[in-house]
């Protein structure tokens, strides 16, 4: 009888182990949180309540953590854009291969979108300066069907696959102080 109960905890423990300890290579998954805290009253009142409103799902608004829109745009252009919208991490570094997995956990859309080197967005209102110049990979906004493929809506999630070795720098083209860079080994 002992035996079998050191057989059956032996199966248990093989079954138990790390895939990559059993020799499966399948890709690791990579979490990035994409974080805002949008005031629902003031977005909605400006941007539109159909549909449930396009500020949403916000959990701190209650508390009086909560960005106003006017207070968004006023730091946006002064340049000193809100900390707390934001991806977490900031930095990444994952193996060739594994899954790096976009969250959106704010109240807004965000886009997850990789860029040659971190520029201005396609909403001049939340440039530095109200700036027009828009980089490359946000430029057209949404009607960008590359630009389009990222966004990320509030409570969904996106999957980043296939990226090459090297260093990978991701931004938010609605909001572009939203920034992460992505080190691929």
């Amino acid at each position: 009888m002992k035996l079998k109960a050191g057989v059956m905890l032996i199966g248990a423990l093989a079954l138990a182990a790390p895939a990559s300890a059993q020799g499966n290579s399948s890709p690791g998954v990579a979490q990035v949180v994409a974080l805002d805290e949008c005031d629902p009253t003031s977005f909605n009142a400006v941007l539109g309540e159909s549909g449930g409103g396009f500020c949403h799902n916000v959990s701190l608004a209650t508390f009086g953590y909560a960005t106003t829109l006017s207070d968004l745009l006023a730091a946006a252009e002064n340049g000193t854009p809100d900390p707390g919208w934001d991806y977490e991490p900031d930095q990444l570094t994952i193996k060739q291969g594994d899954v790096v997995s976009v969250v959106d956990q704010g109240g807004e859309p965000h886009t997850f979108t990789e860029v040659k080197a971190f520029g201005n967005g396609f909403l001049p209102p939340l440039n530095p300066g109200s700036s027009t110049s828009v980089i490359p990979e946000c430029s057209g906004g949404f009607k960008n069907i590359a630009v389009a493929r990222t966004r990320v809506v509030q409570g969904s999630h996106l999957d980043v696959i296939g990226l090459s070795k090297g260093k990978h720098l991701f931004q938010c083209c609605i909001h572009p102080w939203m920034r992460m860079e992505v080190d691929v080994q």
